[in-house]
């Protein structure tokens, strides 16, 4: 938002003037004009001002917060259709599947490659340490969210709930 309108608004009403500065540049030619190659300047600008805004307005939007859920990172993306996030020992099954959830809205973009799979794959794992200098990485669960909707309520989530009794329990 920019002085309260959202920037596809203004984009709108700056495509709007640029319209209206072509005609006039249009115009100056026309009647030949001394100001005729000022107006080709301010209507290039204009157009280029009237693109920017609207690239803008398609990139700035904010991501609906799920809540209860945790911070993630992603440790793999084909940039198609697997992710795999990594999350916290310490996490509860509520807490991951409101992250599974939240990963889902994040990580959608229409710019994925499907590769004819109508759903992405987002698996969430946490690492075990059952001694020194030996990682274990530990799936707890997954999500598969459809490819065309950044919203998707008909997701499931599948929770491997053998693999969540093998985290270490938080001390009391």
């Amino acid at each position: 938002m920019l002085f309260g309108f959202p920037l596809v608004t203004i984009a709108l009403w700056s495509g709007y003037f640029t319209l209206f500065c072509a005609a006039l540049m249009v115009l100056g030619w026309m009647l030949k004009w001394g100001i005729r190659f000022r107006l080709v300047g301010i209507t290039g600008f204009m157009g280029v001002l009237t693109g920017g805004l609207f690239a803008l307005g398609l990139g700035l939007h904010d991501l609906p917060q799920i809540p209860g859920a945790v911070k993630f990172t992603r440790v793999f993306d084909s940039g198609a259709s697997q992710v795999v996030i990594v999350v916290p020992p310490t996490i509860t099954e509520t807490q991951l599947d409101a992250t599974l959830r939240q990963a889902a809205v994040d990580l959608y973009s229409t710019g994925r490659l499907s590769q004819g799979e109508a759903t992405m794959t987002i698996r969430a794992r946490s690492l075990l340490h059952p001694q020194p200098g030996v990682s274990q990485p530990l799936y707890l669960g997954q999500i598969k969210p459809s490819l065309s909707s950044p919203t998707d309520q008909q997701a499931i989530v599948e929770i491997d709930h053998e693999q969540f009794a093998r985290l270490p329990k938080p001390l009391a």
